[in-house]
C-alpha cells in the first residue's frame, strides 16, 4: 500500500528560472498556504528532481518538481458501506458520480447510513485509497444525478474555489406543474429559511441572493419540461424559485407539488461541466433523466 494518496508533477519553465519553490506552489501550482501545511505536518513531501527539500528550496528551469499528498483520516462518524455506485467519471482525483433519488449526500440523524458518503468510504476501502469523503456540491435526498467528489483535500479545495469563481456550471432537468408560457427566463429572488419551518426556504426580502435561468424544453398537458443552469446555489434553490412563480416541481409535496405520478421532486441533475482542476482541459459530464421522470414524460407534446 502506497504512503501517499496520489503524486502530482510539474516541470519549472523559463518563467520560474531562479524562483523560490514557496512561490512556484503558491502562484503557479495554486496550492494554498494551508494545503501546504497539511503537506509538510501530515506524511507528504515535496521533491525537486526526485530529492527532497523545502519551500525554500531555488528552481532553475527544467526541474521537475513532484508534490506526494499525505494519506487523509476517515471521519469517524462517517463508515464505509458496499453500495453499488454509478460512477460517470474518475481520476486520480475525482470522481463524478450519478447519484440516485432516495440517497442522502451525507449521513444525519433520520439517516444515519445509506448515504453517498457512506458508499464512496466503501469504494475507497476496497481499492485501498486511504482518504476521507469530501463532496464538492450536494444534491438533496430526492434530486437525482451528477455528483463531484474529490478524491483528496488539495482536489476539494481546487473544485470548490472554481465553484466559488463560477467556473463549476451545474445544469438541472425540471418537470414542474402547469404551462409554462415563457421560453426562456430569469429568475433573480432572495432565499431564506421559512420561519414557519425547521426545513423549508422561502423567497424573502433579507435572504440570500438567488438566481436561476431556465430554458423551456417542452410542454405537455399540465406540466413543462425545463432546463435549468444555476448562477447561484442556495439550498433547496429551484424548488424555491419555482413555487415562488406559480409552478411547483411534480412530486415536490413541501413546496406544493403533487405526488400523484411520482414520488420525489421531478429534478435530476443532467450535466456538469468545469476546469478540471489539475490539467489543461475543460470536463464535460451528462447522465439522461431517470426512468421515474421519463414516465411523466409518455403524454404527447402540446
Amino acid at each position: 500500500m502506497s504512503n501517499y494518496l496520489t503524486t502530482l508533477k510539474w516541470r519549472v519553465d523559463a518563467d520560474w528560472n531562479n524562483q523560490l519553490l514557496r512561490l512556484f506552489l503558491r502562484e503557479h501550482c495554486h496550492i494554498s498556504k494551508r494545503a501546504l501545511a497539511d503537506i509538510k505536518f501530515n506524511g507528504g513531501l515535496i521533491l525537486r528532481n526526485k530529492q527532497e527539500v523545502t519551500v525554500r528550496a531555488f528552481l532553475q528551469e527544467g526541474d521537475v518538481v513532484m508534490v506526494c499528498l499525505p494519506i487523509e483520516e476517515a471521519s469517524l462518524s462517517v463508515f464505509p458501506e458496499l453500495i453499488q455506485l454509478d460512477i460517470s467519471y474518475e481520476d486520480d482525483h475525482l470522481l463524478v458520480i450519478n447519484k440516485k433519488a432516495g440517497m442522502p449526500t451525507i449521513p444525519s440523524r433520520e439517516h444515519p447510513s445509506g448515504t453517498l458518503a457512506n458508499a464512496v468510504l466503501g469504494y475507497y476501502k476496497e481499492r485501498h485509497h486511504q482518504a476521507t469523503f469530501h463532496a464538492v456540491n450536494r444534491l438533496d435526498k430526492d434530486t437525482s444525478g451528477l455528483l463531484i467528489v474529490a478524491k483528496h483535500r488539495l482536489a476539494h479545495d481546487r473544485l470548490s474555489k472554481l465553484q466559488k469563481e463560477g467556473k463549476l456550471l451545474r445544469f438541472y432537468t425540471a418537470i414542474v406543474s402547469g404551462y409554462v408560457t415563457s421560453d426562456t427566463g430569469k429568475i433573480d429572488a432572495p432565499i431564506g429559511r421559512d420561519p414557519n419551518s425547521i426545513i423549508a426556504r422561502t423567497v424573502r426580502e433579507n435572504g440570500k441572493q438567488a438566481v436561476t435561468h431556465f430554458q423551456v424544453i417542452s410542454r405537455r398537458s399540465q406540466k413543462t419540461l425545463v432546463e435549468i443552469k444555476l448562477e447561484t446555489g442556495r439550498t433547496h434553490q429551484i424548488r424555491v424559485h419555482f413555487t415562488f412563480i406559480g409552478h411547483p416541481l411534480l412530486g415536490d409535496d413541501l413546496y406544493g407539488g403533487t405526488r400523484e405520478d411520482i414520488n420525489r421532486q421531478a429534478l435530476h441533475c443532467h450535466q456538469i461541466t468545469f476546469q478540471h482542476p489539475f490539467e489543461d482541459r475543460v470536463l464535460t459530464i451528462k447522465q439522461e433523466i431517470p426512468e421515474d421522470m421519463k414516465n411523466l414524460l409518455v403524454t404527447e407534446e402540446v
